[in-house]
Order: structure tokens, then sequence, then C-alpha cells
């Protein structure tokens, strides 16, 4: 039975333990700014930071240093903290990231956010050819070209949530597209930048309008959407996500508590079956060790009686 005791204990520690790194596995923050990830020079920014509903404490690293940290004003489902930058500079843009705290535990860091002072150069000037309409199925190259040598141009598309085109030259690069569909609808703006996070004026926007063929059945936006409204969308579809990561955290959670158990009653079970036959096997054991000595008795009494 001390066995069978020790067994359990050992297996409620072992549980205990799961259940505390469960309890440790913190989902990572997300991490945004406003009005957007291109910030003229001078111009305020926000950066907002998000985890989950027991987060106490938010710090913000930039370029892998503490650059601030904060708590939040109130706890609950949308527990966000802001972090303000008054003027966008050279020296403020670059990547930022967060982290915060539930208790005494740190989560991992956010994804990173690369936050770009643009308006820093000349003003580039974009073009398109053959022309800024064509039938779908069509190539088309856009030309962006800047008076002063750079080393890297950029082009964008509004609207778009992917990261932006780059090309390295020094007055001028290409950036071909094709066979573009109507997909490739919309208002593009190219820049040049010496780094990845420090840009010029935005060239003028040039409208790419892409005529449906006979054959085209793709589909397309055709509303404009401008960046602060995409970092609004943006900001909706991450939170869902992260949503939809705790829920996947807290079910895995119950199957691992789920399986612990199981283990625990399997592992008891087995503890007892085998207390049970170690206490038979020490019995029958003994009755044998019972029985040779009364044969050795018996046997030493006959030899006397014979004498």
């Amino acid at each position: 039975m001390t066995s069978t005791l020790s067994a359990l204990l050992y297996l409620g520690l072992y549980l205990s333990q799961t259940i505390s790194t469960q309890k440790q596995i913190l989902s990572k923050p997300i991490i945004w700014a406003k009005p957007d990830f291109m910030i003229p020079k001078g111009m305020r920014v926000l950066i907002f930071c998000q985890g989950t509903p027991e987060a106490v404490e938010y710090q913000l690293y930039f370029e892998g240093h503490l650059s601030a940290q904060q708590s939040p004003k109130q706890l609950g489902r949308r527990n966000i903290v802001m972090f303000h930058i008054p003027a966008m500079t050279p020296l403020t843009a670059g990547q930022y990231k967060c982290i915060y705290r539930s208790k005494e535990l740190w989560s991992n860091p956010s994804d990173p956010l690369d936050l770009v002072v643009t308006e820093m150069y000349d003003t580039p000037t974009l073009s398109v050819h053959p022309g800024p309409e064509v039938t779908s199925g069509k190539n088309v190259t856009f030309y962006c070209q800047l008076g002063t040598a750079t080393n890297k141009f950029f082009l964008l598309k509004e609207g778009r949530s992917g990261r932006p085109q780059h090309r390295y030259g020094n007055t001028q690069v290409e950036f071909p597209m094709g066979p573009v569909t109507t997909a490739h609808r919309g208002t593009y703006r190219c820049f040049g930048s010496y780094n990845n996070h420090a840009w010029s004026f935005p060239s003028e926007p040039v409208k790419l309008l892409v005529t449906e063929d006979a054959g085209d059945t793709s589909l397309a936006p055709t509303e404009h959407t401008s960046f602060s409204d995409l970092w609004d969308l943006d900001l909706l579809t991450t939170e869902a996500e992260f949503q939809q990561d705790l829920g996947l955290w807290d079910h895995t959670a119950q199957n691992l508590l789920r399986i612990g158990l199981a283990f625990l009653v399997l592992v008891a079970l087995m503890c007892l079956l085998a207390e049970d036959w170690l206490w038979r096997k020490r019995a029958q054991e003994k009755a044998n060790g019972a029985s040779s000595q009364e044969r050795r008795r018996r046997f030493r009494t006959r030899r006397r009686l014979d004498k």
C-alpha cells in the first residue's frame, strides 16, 4: 500500500507540473500602428499592443531594446495599451515588438512592426507602360525614377495588405507585372530609400485600369480603400485570429488535462495490480518457506526415531 501511495503522489506531482506548464504558455500579443506603418516626418504615430485579458503590464521594444512600458487602464477582453510617438523621425523609424506579463509570466514577443518615416528625400516620378489602361492578360511595367541617387525603390498599391515590392537601383528601376487581371486594378505609388525605414516623398499616384477580356472571369474590388481603412480591417482580422488562438489554446489545455487524468488512472491501476502481484508472490514464498521448514523438521525427527 505504501508503494501505491508513493506512486499516486508521484503522479499527482507530475500532473500538477503538466498543468503548470500549460499555464506558462501565453499567446503572443498583437501589435499595430495608426494612422499607418508609413508616417511622414514630424507626424505623430500611435502604437497599440494587445495581450490576453489577464495581462497586467506591457513592454515595447525598439530594435531589440526596451523603449517603454505601461499597464492597461482596465482589464478585460479588449486588453490594449497605447504607446505614443510625438513626432516621427529617422531615429524613431525601425522595428518594434511588444510583450506582456500575466501574473509572474512574460509572453513571447509579438510579430515585428516596421515603422517607416517618409518625406525624407526628393519626390520620385512613377509611370506605367504601355499605358494606364490595358486589357487583362497583358504585361505592364512600372517605372520609378528619382533625381537624387538612392539604392532601393518601393512600389505600393493602395489598399493592399501585402508587403510592398522593392527593387535595387540608383536613379530608376522597373517593376514588371503580368499577365495582369482585374485584380491588378488600383492606385500605385513609389518611393526611393537609403534603408528599409527611411523613404522619400511619395510619387504622384498612377491608376492602373485593367479591362476585362472576353475570357477573363477574375473578380477585383472596385472601391478605393485607403491605407488607414486597411489598418482598421487588418485590426479586426487580427483580433479575430487572436481570439481564435486563445480558443485553440484552451481546447488544447483541456485535452492535455484529460490525457493527464486518464494517464493517472491507468498508472494507478497498474500500481494496484503490481502491488497485488507482489503481495501474492510474497505470500506464496512465505508459504513455500514454511512448508520447506516443516519437511526438514519431520525429516530430522524421523532420523532420530530411526536411530
